[in-house]
C-alpha cells in the first residue's frame, strides 16, 4: 500500500508538470475586455467561459472566465483572425467572428455582452456553432452540462452521475462525493419526496435525458443549506427557455427489455415562458453475489455460512415536470410550477443458503424467495416570485412549495428447508408477508434578498423553513404449513412518525479588491426532530416518543485571488451538518436478508462536520485545470455497526461514533488536445481515518484509497463522435473491514443527421461486466466476505429528434437574422 501511493503520488506530480510545461503560453500585447450581463435583468452573469479560435487552425488560442461582475480580460494575444464565443450552462452561446488582431491593436472592449437576447440585441453577423461547455466554475460550486454524455443516453440518473467528476454511486445507489457519503441530494435545489425520500430510488426514477445539468457543491456557502457531510448535489431538470416554440422528443431501447421515452416543449415571447417535459422508464435489471460468514464463536453450532442470490427487479416510472413564468413588469416575475412521479417496482429474489458446522457437516441446507412489490407516488407545488429593482443587482426572492407522496410496499418471503443435520429433508415452506406504507409531505418556505454595495460588493441575507412529515407503518403475519391460517407478527408491527423541522436565517457579504475577492457568511438554524414509536411488547400495544432538538451556527470562509496568466487560488472554510437519513431513524425491523437484519435508531444525533478547502485552477491554450486540496472532521459520525450474532442473525444498526478525519488532493483536467478529441479526467486521493469507540468494540483505524476516471470525446466523421469512459476504485478501509476495488468502462457512439435536427446514438455501458461491489467486514464475532453485481452489461439504442425555431426578432427580412433565429442555442453580439 506504500509503495501504491508514493507511486501515485509521484505519477500525479510527474503529470502536472507536465502539463505546466506543455501548455504555458505567451502572445502579444493585444486583449480582450467586456461584461456579460443577462439580456431581460441586466444582471452581470459571472464564472461563464469566453474562448478564442483560431480560424486558420479551428484550435483554441486563450480561454478566460467572468469574474464575480461578469467582467473578463484575456490579454496577451496573438496576431490573427479569431472567432470569439462566450457561454454558460443555460443560456445562448454568444459568438463574434471575424475579430482582427494586428501588431497595432491594443485593447478590444466588446463593452456588454448580453445572453438570451431578445429583438434588438441580435445583430446580423455570421455565428459559429458549437457545443456547450461542459465544465462552468463558480465561487463555491462547479457546474456540469450533461447534455453530451452519449454513454449516459437510455439509462437513469444514477447512471448519469458516474460520468460527473467527484462523483460515485454504490451498489444500492447511494451516492458519495469525493469518496465520502452523506451527500446532499436536491432536485431542482430541494429534497425529492421520490420513495419517500429514499436517494437510490430517487436517482433510478428520474431518466438521464431529463436532466440538463448537475452542480456540485463540495465546500456550500452559509446560503445553502447546511445538511450534508461532504457537500451538495443539485440535480437540475430540463426547463426550456428558448424564443418561440421549441420541443425535443426521444425514445431509447435496450437489451433485457429496457425502454425510455422523453418529450420536451417550450414556448416563450416577451410576456411568457411555458414548458412542459413528460419522461416514462421501463427499466429490467438482473443481480446476484454471495455473502461468506465465519463465526468465532466455539459455542455457536453453525460454524460456517454460504449464501448464493440471484435476483430480478423491473421498475416502471412515470415523470411530468410543467411550469410557467409570467412577466408581471420588465422587472417581476411570477412563477409557478408542478411535477409528478409515479413509480413501480417488483423484485424477485432467489436465495441459497447453506450453515455448516466447524467439521464443515451439514447444519442446515434451506433456500429462500423473496418478492416485493412496491408502488407509489408523489407530487410537488412551488411558487416563486422575483422582483428586481432600479439598483442593478439588487433583488428579492420569494419562493414557496409543498409536496407530498406515499410508498407502498408488499414483501413476503417463502422459505424451504432441504437439508437438516446431513439428512435430506422436505419441510414444507414457512411463508411470512409484511406490509409497509408510508405517507410524506414537505413543506418549504424562503425568501432571499441582494443588495448591491458600492462598485463590487453585496449583501445576501435570507430566511428558510423546511418542515417534513412523515408516518410509517409495518404490518406483518405468517401463513401456517399446510393451511391457510394467518398468525399475526407482532415483533414486527410497529408505528413511526416523525416531524423534522430546520428554520434558518443567512447572512453573507462579498466584495472584491483589484484580484482579491472575498465573501463572509453566516447561517443559525434551529433544527427539531419529533418521533413517536407505536409496537407491540407481546401482545400489549406500547408507545414511546423521541426528541433531538439543536441550535447551531454554520460559519463560511471564501478567499479567492486571481493572478497573471489566467491562474485562480482560493481558500475557504464552512461548517456543515449531516442529519440522519428517515430511514437511519426508523426502528422498522428489515427481515429481508435472512441472515442480515437492519433497523434504524431514533436516537441518532447529527454529524457535526468542518471543512477547509484549497482550490487551484489553471486555465491554458488547450487544458482546464482544478484541483483542491480538502481537509474534514466529521465529529458523531454516523456509521452502521453490527451486533453480536443471536442463532446467526446479525443485526445493523446505525450508531454515533467518536470522529471521522478525511483529507484528500482532487484533481480535474479538461485536455483539448486537437480540434478532433477531448478528454475530462478526475483523480482523487485520499486518506480516512476513523477513531475507535470502545462501546462498540470498535478499534482506531485508517487507510489511504483513491479513484479515478476519464471521458474521451473523439469526432471520427463530420456528423459521428464517439465517447468512451473508464473508472477506477481502490480498497478502501471503513470502520469495520474494507472495501475492495473495483473498474468498469463505458462506450457510446453518436451520429448527427445532417439537418442537426436529428440524432442516433448506441451506447453500452460495464461492457466487460466487471462492476462488482464487494468488502470484506470483521468485529469479535464473525468474519464476513459480500460480493453483489446489479445490472451486467448493458446497452441502449437512442433517437433524438428536435424542433422549433425562434421566432422573435425584429430584423426578420435580414437573411442572416433568419438563419441566427433557427439557432436557438446561439445568438451573435
Amino acid at each position: 500500500m506504500r509503495i501504491l501511493k508514493s507511486r501515485t503520488i509521484q505519477i500525479t506530480l510527474l503529470l502536472l508538470s507536465l502539463s505546466f510545461n506543455l501548455f504555458a503560453q505567451t502572445g502579444g500585447k493585444a486583449k480582450i475586455t467586456g461584461v456579460l450581463k443577462d439580456a431581460k435583468t441586466q444582471e452581470t452573469i459571472p464564472f461563464a467561459t469566453a474562448v478564442l479560435i483560431d480560424k486558420a487552425t479551428a484550435k483554441n488560442v486563450k480561454i478566460a472566465q467572468t469574474d464575480v461582475n461578469g467582467a473578463f480580460t484575456m490579454a496577451d494575444l496573438p496576431t490573427g483572425t479569431f472567432t470569439f464565443k462566450i457561454s454558460f450552462v443555460g443560456y445562448q452561446t454568444m459568438v463574434r467572428d471575424n475579430v482582427a488582431i494586428t501588431a497595432a491593436t491594443g485593447t478590444l472592449n466588446f463593452g456588454d455582452i448580453k445572453m438570451n437576447t431578445a429583438k434588438g440585441n441580435i445583430l446580423s453577423e455570421v455565428t459559429v456553432t458549437g457545443q456547450k461547455q461542459g465544465m462552468q466554475m463558480g465561487i463555491d460550486k462547479k457546474i456540469f452540462s450533461v447534455d453530451q454524455s452519449v454513454i449516459s443516453e437510455g439509462g437513469s440518473a444514477s447512471d448519469l452521475l458516474q460520468n460527473v467528476p467527484s462523483v460515485s454511486t454504490d451498489m444500492d445507489g447511494n451516492v458519495s462525493l469525493r469518496g465520502s457519503s452523506g451527500v446532499r441530494v436536491l432536485i431542482d435545489g430541494k429534497p425529492s419526496l421520490i420513495a419517500g425520500g429514499n436517494v437510490a430510488q430517487i436517482l433510478q426514477s428520474i431518466p438521464a435525458s431529463s436532466i440538463e445539468s448537475v452542480e456540485v457543491i463540495t465546500n456550500p456557502s452559509s446560503k445553502y443549506d447546511a445538511e450534508g457531510q461532504s457537500g451538495i448535489i443539485n440535480i437540475v431538470l430540463k426547463k426550456n427557455t428558448k424564443l418561440g416554440f421549441n420541443g425535443s422528443a426521444a425514445v431509447t431501447a435496450g437489451n433485457r427489455d429496457n425502454y425510455n421515452a422523453n418529450t420536451n416543449l417550450s414556448f416563450q415571447n416577451s410576456k411568457v415562458n411555458i414548458y412542459g417535459n413528460y419522461s416514462y422508464r421501463y427499466g429490467n435489471r438482473i443481480g446476484g453475489g454471495f455473502q461468506d460468514i465465519t463465526y468465532k464463536s466455539d459455542t455457536s453450532r453453525t460454524a460456517f455460512l454460504s449464501q448464493n442470490t440471484k435476483s430480478t427487479s423491473q421498475d416502471k416510472g412515470h415523470n411530468v415536470k410543467a411550469g410557467i413564468d409570467y412577466y408581471l413588469a420588465p422587472k417581476s416575475v411570477v412563477s409557478f410550477s408542478g411535477g409528478f412521479n409515479s413509480r413501480e417496482n417488483d423484485r424477485n429474489e432467489y436465495i441459497d443458503i447453506r450453515q455448516l458446522a466447524r467439521n464443515l457437516s451439514p447444519v442446515s441446507y434451506s433456500n429462500r424467495n423473496n418478492v416485493n412489490q412496491g408502488s407509489g407516488s408523489s407530487y410537488d407545488l412551488n411558487l416563486d416570485y422575483s422582483q428586481k429593482f432600479k439598483k442593478p443587482k439588487e433583488e428579492l426572492t420569494f419562493n414557496f412549495g409543498y409536496s407530498s407522496g406515499y410508498n407502498d410496499n408488499d414483501q413476503a418471503y417463502n422459505t424451504t428447508i432441504t437439508n437438516r443435520n446431513g439428512t435430506d429433508v422436505n419441510i414444507n415452506p414457512s411463508l411470512q408477508r409484511i406490509y409497509n406504507t408510508g405517507d410524506n409531505s414537505n413543506y418549504n418556505i424562503q425568501a432571499d434578498y441582494t443588495l448591491p454595495v458600492g462598485k463590487t460588493g453585496k449583501i445576501e441575507a435570507g430566511y428558510r423553513s423546511q418542515i417534513r412529515l412523515a408516518d410509517n407503518n409495518q404490518y406483518a403475519d405468517s401463513v401456517l404449513t399446510n393451511t391457510e391460517i394467518v398468525i399475526r407478527n407482532n415483533k414486527l408491527i410497529n408505528d413511526f412518525n416523525s416531524k423534522d423541522q430546520v428554520h434558518a436565517l443567512y447572512l453573507n457579504y462579498q466584495n472584491q479588491i483589484k484580484d482579491f475577492g472575498y465573501q463572509l457568511g453566516l447561517r443559525a438554524e434551529d433544527a427539531r426532530l419529533d418521533t413517536h414509536l407505536e409496537g407491540y411488547n407481546g401482545n400489549v400495544l406500547v408507545g414511546s416518543d423521541g426528541n433531538i432538538r439543536y441550535r447551531r451556527l454554520y460559519p463560511s470562509v471564501f478567499l479567492t485571488q486571481k493572478l497573471k496568466g489566467e491562474q485562480q487560488v482560493q481558500l475557504s472554510y464552512t461548517r456543515r451538518v449531516n442529519r440522519p437519513r428517515p430511514w437511519d431513524t426508523n426502528p422498522f425491523l428489515d427481515v429481508s436478508e435472512p441472515f442480515n437484519y437492519r433497523q434504524g435508531n431514533p436516537n441518532l444525533l447529527p454529524e457535526d462536520v468542518h471543512s477547509f478547502e484549497l482550490g487551484y485552477s489553471k486555465y491554458f491554450k488547450k487544458v482546464t485545470l482544478t484541483s483542491s486540496l480538502y481537509f474534514r472532521q466529521t465529529n458523531d459520525v454516523i456509521q452502521r455497526v453490527r451486533s453480536t450474532p443471536v442463532n446467526g442473525i446479525i443485526t445493523s444498526t446505525p450508531q454515533n461514533l467518536t470522529n471521522q478525519i478525511n483529507t484528500g488532493l482532487e484533481l480535474i483536467g479538461r485536455f483539448d488536445l486537437v480540434k478532433a478529441l477531448n478528454f475530462t479526467t478526475n483523480v482523487n486521493l485520499y486518506q480516512a481515518k476513523f477513531a475507535g469507540d470502545t462501546r462498540f468494540d470498535i478499534p482506531t483505524s485508517s487507510g489511504f484509497s483513491w479513484n479515478a476516471n476519464i471521458t474521451a470525446n473523439l469526432t471520427v466523421a463530420k456528423d459521428v463522435s464517439l465517447q468512451l469512459r473508464g473508472d477506477y476504485r481502490a480498497p478502501e478501509v471503513m470502520a469495520q473491514g474494507k472495501r475492495n476495488a473495483m473498474y468498469g468502462i463505458d462506450g457510446g457512439a453518436k451520429y448527427d443527421f445532417p439537418n442537426k435536427k436529428a440524432s442516433l446514438s448506441f451506447n453500452v455501458r460495464d461492457v466487460f461486466n466487471t462492476r462488482r461491489w464487494s468488502m470484506t467486514t470483521e468485529d469479535r464475532a464473525t468474519i464476513v466476505d459480500f460480493e453483489r453485481q446489479m445490472q451486467g452489461t448493458m446497452g441502449n439504442l437512442t433517437f433524438s429528434y428536435r424542433f422549433g425555431k425562434t421566432t422573435f426578432n425584429l430584423n426578420k427580412t435580414k437573411k442572416k437574422d433568419e438563419q441566427q433565429d433557427n439557432r436557438p442555442d446561439e445568438g451573435s453580439f
